[in-house]
């Protein structure tokens, strides 16, 4: 199907601008394989997979383009979100693009959601966001005046060394959307700095993510209480539901930091906390966001002997890692608790 039947070629309005417009892609370029990558949350995910895979499938089979996502514990980095991939020639990808978009717009329709501009996030890697931005911003102002849809781009993020994508996030209604995507993938068509393909939706494998050693990620955010007020003490008893934390410092707040909570951790539970290569703490940044320190051996809390865990980032950051951390510590609490009952029955 040409892209002209789908309905997202540029406008003839926007002629005068033909210079800051990508041309529409020649044949050639139609039948290079390309791909995108896109955000969707778990539950979003389920449903474009469908029961049995009936809906991925069939999706596949109307558009031609391969269409691949992140397995369920892995997240785009600094989000709960799995990463979906559409593999394909440039019509493909803009069939299946429509496809997926109209399929998650019906069911938010369906849950009562009467607003039809909705948001899309793009990967794209950092060496491609030059093209779509323009010089002096005169590219990304065609498009968004082209395409009626708004369109923003994250800044680039150090938090993660080795990782180099951003997010474009396109907000409109679906056909705002996909005008912007059709001019947006126009453009990285022409890049030679974006790849034509990956082997995987999530190629973070390698990437040295928040410090630590690569592991696959994902967790589901636990429903964990939010406590403002101080924590049980070191130990904190067979009934707290904080054990083996400490005093929480009140919260401050930092324009250019956000909030900050400091509290202890009880030192026989950093490993959980932290986790085998720091598995656990890469899985807790990312899935909160926040970023979380925690002082080297043998600096505690003072009066205590426990360790000072710091947690800096947005207040829903903060409570989430928070939350996580808790749950770490308290389950690994549990199984000491456990082990030592064990140890008590065998001992003659």
């Amino acid at each position: 199907m040409e892209s002209a039947d789908l309905g997202y070629s540029p406008s003839a309005e926007a002629s005068s601008k033909s210079s800051l417009r990508p041309r529409s892609p020649a044949a050639d370029d139609k039948e290079r394989h390309i791909h995108i990558r896109f955000l969707v949350s778990n539950t979003a995910a389920g449903s474009i997979i469908g029961k049995g895979g009936a809906t991925i499938s069939e999706f596949q089979s109307r558009s031609g383009a391969r269409i691949q996502l992140s397995r369920n514990h892995e997240f785009f980095p600094g989000t709960s979100d799995r990463i979906i991939m559409i593999s394909g020639g440039f019509n493909e990808i803009i069939k299946a693009m429509e496809l997926i978009l109209e399929k998650l717009l019906n069911e938010d329709e369906d849950h009562h959601d009467v607003d039809t501009r909705t948001k899309v996030r793009i990967i794209v890697p950092n060496t491609s966001c030059g093209a779509i931005i323009g010089k002096g911003g005169s590219t990304i102002k065609a498009f968004i005046e082209e395409s009626q849809a708004d369109i923003k781009i994250s800044p680039q993020d150090n938090t993660y060394p080795g990782f180099s994508d951003r997010l474009v996030t396109i907000t409109g209604s679906l056909e705002e959307q996909m005008r912007a995507i059709f001019l947006i993938m126009t453009k990285l068509l022409e890049d030679s700095h974006y790849p034509q393909s990956m082997n995987s939706p999530f190629p973070y494998g390698g990437a040295n993510l928040s410090g630590f050693p690569a592991a696959s990620v994902g967790y589901v955010v636990p429903s964990v209480p939010y406590n403002s007020g101080n924590y049980a003490t070191n130990g904190g008893g067979k009934n707290s539901s904080n054990k083996g934390a400490s005093g929480r410092s009140p919260a401050s707040v930092n324009d250019s930091q956000g909030t900050s909570v400091t509290f202890g951790v009880a030192d026989e539970h950093i490993g959980a906390v932290v986790g085998r290569g720091g598995r656990n703490i890469m899985e807790i940044t990312q899935i909160s966001g926040a970023k979380v320190k925690i002082s080297d051996r043998g600096d505690f809390m003072s009066g205590t002997c426990d360790r000072k865990v710091t947690i800096t980032g947005s207040p829903e950051a903060v409570r989430t890692a928070e939350a996580l951390i808790l749950q770490r510590v308290s389950a690994n609490a549990d199984r000491e608790e456990i082990e030592h009952v064990r140890m008590e029955k065998t001992a003659p």
